[in-house]
């Protein structure tokens, strides 16, 4: 991999420790020193491949090429192609300097790469795991073995998150609402052919929502884990916003800690472990297309999100909406208030589970119950 490289101040006088005083006196000149912890010459890498790293370290942890948490995710992972490049098949550029980007933040050729874990045989019915923002499919990794015995459970990437593709937008792919809503239909059709149950958390699910009012006859069922229902839930909460503000965005939604650390542990009771920290943070260890695409989500959201709470809202009250929809709400959630939740799915007449030991990712705080859970509503669907 990239070394690591550290960063110190030094004199022209050699002093003899780091400590810098500032007097009166004749100042002495400084120098600012970047050097490599390790003898070889390689350059620093802003947008490095997955399997070299950019040599990031900070006070969570540091990334290496040793064994981590986010290696044993991808091997247990694949890759499916789906929705196709739009653009000119123009070299991606990143948009404060404008230098060309690394192959991670290139569009691919044809279809774009999705990553997804899957368990359970796929003769069963499938049941399909979508993260929410910003997150990953590995926040499902204690639901998919609950899964494994009678379900096909396939939890998976959104492009620019995880280890799908993130192509730098206006090169292929601008992560807008509706551009989400026709790529989520080219990978359901890619991974299954069978009617499928889809569970969604979060900022995602009236994307997903969207998504089903044109496919009723596709999906055995809706599960929605604290989705934005009402009105006061069209806002983006403050430390999602502010990563689309700009120039401030573009820099938070580069630091690691700030973009999946700050955000996870924001939205409810979870306390996140540093092995799993890694994991959230490898995306923006290894490559500023991450940082980018988190960045033009986010604008998206705050741009489109009020019209899209309404359609959802209008869509799941809609007497012509057949789905089968439960809705799944940690009451610990601190993004998204519990208040006019109840009353919507009792006048839509859509089951309501409370999970009161629960914040806004369900999947985190409360995975294997989450888990029983979802088996126990496809289970019931079923036996009907």
């Amino acid at each position: 991999m990239a070394a690591l490289h550290s960063c110190s101040f030094s004199s022209l006088h050699s002093l003899p420790s780091v400590t810098v005083k500032y007097s009166r006196a004749q100042p002495r000149i400084l120098r600012f020193q970047c050097r490599s912890s390790s003898d070889n010459k390689e350059d620093y890498l802003l947008d490095a491949p997955v399997s070299v790293g950019d040599g990031f370290s900070f006070s969570g942890g540091k990334y290496s090429d040793e064994p981590s948490p986010a290696d044993e995710w991808f091997n247990k992972g694949k890759f499916v192609k789906a929705y196709p490049v739009s653009g000119t098949g123009e070299k991606a550029k990143d948009p404060i300097f404008g230098l060309t980007m690394g192959g991670s933040s290139q569009a691919s050729s044809d279809l774009f790469r999705w990553f997804f874990v899957e368990s359970g045989s796929s003769n069963n019915s499938p049941i399909l795991l979508i993260h929410g923002l910003p997150s990953q499919a590995y926040s499902y990794r204690k639901v998919l073995p609950i899964l494994e015995n009678n379900y096909h459970a396939i939890a998976l990437d959104w492009l620019g998150f995880g280890f799908s593709d993130k192509p730098q937008p206006k090169y292929g792919f601008d992560y807008t609402l509706d551009e989400y809503v026709a790529s989520l239909e080219s990978v359901i059709n890619a991974l299954t052919d069978k009617k499928v149950t889809l569970v969604v958390q979060g900022y995602f699910s009236p994307i997903a929502i969207k998504y089903a009012s044109n496919h009723q006859e596709k999906l055995n069922g809706l599960i929605l884990l604290n989705p934005p229902l009402t009105i006061n839930h069209a806002k983006l909460p403050s430390s999602l916003s502010v990563l689309s503000n700009f120039l401030l965005g573009e820099i938070f939604c580069q630091d690691p800690l700030r973009a999946s650390d700050k955000t996870l542990l924001s939205c409810g009771p979870y306390q996140i472990k540093e092995d799993v920290a890694m994991v959230y943070r490898r995306p923006y260890l290894t490559s500023g297309s991450a940082g980018f695409a988190l960045n033009a989500i986010s604008k998206a959201m705050k741009k489109q999100l009020k019209h899209y709470v309404e359609d959802t809202r209008a869509i799941l009250m809609d007497n012509n909406w057949s789905v089968q929809t439960t809705v799944c709400w940690g009451q610990r959630d601190r993004w998204l208030s519990f208040d006019g939740v109840e009353d919507f799915c009792k006048e839509s007449k859509h089951r309501l589970v409370e999970l009161p030991m629960s914040g806004h990712h369900v999947q985190e705080d409360s995975g294997e119950g989450l888990g029983q859970l979802i088996a126990g509503i496809v289970g019931k669907r079923s036996s009907l």
